[in-house]
Order: structure tokens, then C-alpha cells, then sequence
């Protein structure tokens, strides 16, 4: 698979306040975009997430995968998680968006949805492991999904929707503020992968 590197422009800042979301649009043509999703689909190290809330354990429908630059155990959710090493085609890909934003990530958290019924309720990933100002790059694979904003005091929505290849970077306080979720639809049929790009501070 190639790794032609696009040299594409960011759009305005897509928050109206007290963040900042960039959409750098498909970094990568049609046709790599579709080879990669099928890669990463099958093989990367898939596996069904964890959680606990309020006592119970839960195991979630989407499937997780999180590599790093080096031995990591990270948790959330009250659920331990290791990190694996950098599969080749992770690596690449984490490459060329660390050449377009000219920033350093040091893990990937992989997420895999295999349909619109599976998503993810609103959250921030504001974890104590990531810097209060992180940058988190997010690229998107496979089916074209919702993708939502919410501001956690006003409320306040901004909307866009993922296709494949595309890159969207949110930087600044938008963890501190603002929260976000991956919509669900049961007319989306098909798998959605999303790789986020994250500096993590091993400790």
C-alpha cells in the first residue's frame, strides 16, 4: 500500500468556543483508504471492551486495539489495558499524520464498530494520562458515520460526518469542555474503524 502524503489545508475551527476541532478532510485517496480498512479489519489485535459502572462489569459490542511506543498498562473505566507494539500498517499511517500536523503521538487507541448500531455515548477523553491541552488525531475507515459535539455547559451541538480516510484533530481545552459521541443508526450496515492518535504520558 502506498503512503502518498497529501499536503491538505485544516478548515476553520469547527467549535464555536473553548476548544479547537480541525477537519483536515481524506488524507488518503479512495482506493488506499479501502485497503487500509481491510488490513487493519483483519489484523489488528481486536478484542471486545471493558468496563466498570457502578459496581457491574460490562463488556461492550465495539471491539478495542491500543498500541504504543512502548510497554503501557493504561486505565479507565475501573479496566486495566496493555499495550501492544506497533503493528507495521499502524505505524505507517501514525507516520504520515505526525508529517502533516508536525506533531509526535506515541499511542493508538483502534476502535472497530461493526455496524450503526454500536457507537459511543458522549464522553471526553480526559484521562489523567493525557495532558490537560492534548492533541488527539482521529482517521476514520470504512463506513461514513455522525460524528457529534456537545458542549458540556451550554449544550451546544456541532455535527459533521466521517468518511473514509478522513482526519479530524481536536487540540486545546476541547477535552476540558466540550464532550463528544459517535452516533448510532440502524441503516449503517457496514464496519467502521477509528484510529486515534494520542500522547499519552508513560509513567
Amino acid at each position: 500500500m502506498t503512503l502518498d502524503l497529501f499536503s491538505p489545508e485544516p478548515c476553520e475551527n469547527l467549535l464555536p468556543y473553548d476548544g479547537e476541532v480541525q477537519d483536515y478532510g481524506c488524507i488518503l485517496s479512495p482506493e488506499e483508504a479501502e485497503q487500509y480498512f481491510h488490513y487493519l479489519y483483519r489484523h489488528l489485535a481486536w478484542k471486545h471492551d471493558e468496563a466498570k459502572l457502578y459496581g457491574k462489569h460490562f463488556i461492550t459490542a465495539r471491539k478495542v486495539a491500543w498500541y504504543g511506543d512502548d510497554y503501557y498498562q493504561y486505565k479507565y473505566s475501573g479496566i486495566a489495558r496493555d499495550s501492544l507494539p506497533w503493528d507495521k500498517a499502524l505505524a505507517k499511517l501514525k507516520q504520515q499524520v505526525e508529517q502533516i500536523l508536525s506533531e509526535k503521538f506515541n499511542s493508538c487507541l483502534a476502535n472497530l464498530y461493526e455496524d450503526g448500531t454500536q457507537g459511543m455515548a458522549w464522553h471526553s477523553d480526559s484521562d489523567v494520562s493525557l495532558a490537560r491541552t492534548t492533541t488527539i488525531a482521529s482517521l476514520s475507515f470504512g463506513a461514513t458515520r455522525k460524528f457529534s459535539f456537545r458542549h458540556i455547559q451550554s449544550k451546544e451541538k456541532v455535527e459533521l460526518w466521517l468518511q473514509p480516510g478522513q482526519l479530524i484533530v481536536m487540540r486545546g481545552e476541547t477535552q476540558q469542555y466540550w464532550q463528544h459521541r459517535l452516533n448510532r443508526s440502524t441503516k449503517i450496515l457496514q464496519p467502521r474503524i477509528n484510529l486515534t492518535f494520542r500522547q499519552f504520558k508513560f509513567l
